[in-house]
């Protein structure tokens, strides 16, 4: 498992993490938000996705995060969401920049 080293809001709606790797991840809040792992997002037997990208705001920003014991991060969201806990490993993959996207092809 990569750890981060930092984990700052840079604007209302980005959060930049830095690993201890030296990789850079800058994740829109929408991004995060939409790829929710919770229950009330994810059907826990089917896997699919049950959240709707309409409805969620496109200004939506984090309003508070904190550190899961060592492996993951929970973050809480402007529309009043507040139970994803996005592991380390999870938030490494969705990382948007262009050598992880070539990387997951």
């Amino acid at each position: 498992m990569i750890l981060p080293q930092n984990i700052e809001l840079t604007d209302p709606q980005t959060i930049r993490v830095e690993w201890r790797d030296g990789h850079l991840s800058l994740f829109s809040s929408r991004t995060l938000r939409l790829q929710c792992p919770c229950a009330s997002c994810v059907n826990e037997w089917t896997g699919e996705r049950t959240v709707r990208e309409e409805t969620i705001p496109a200004d939506i920003r984090p309003t508070s995060w904190s550190l899961v014991g060592q492996y993951a991060l929970a973050i809480g969201f402007s529309d009043g969401h507040n139970t994803g806990i996005y592991s380390f490993d999870l938030l490494r993959d969705l990382c948007p920049c262009d050598l992880c996207r070539e990387e997951r092809l």
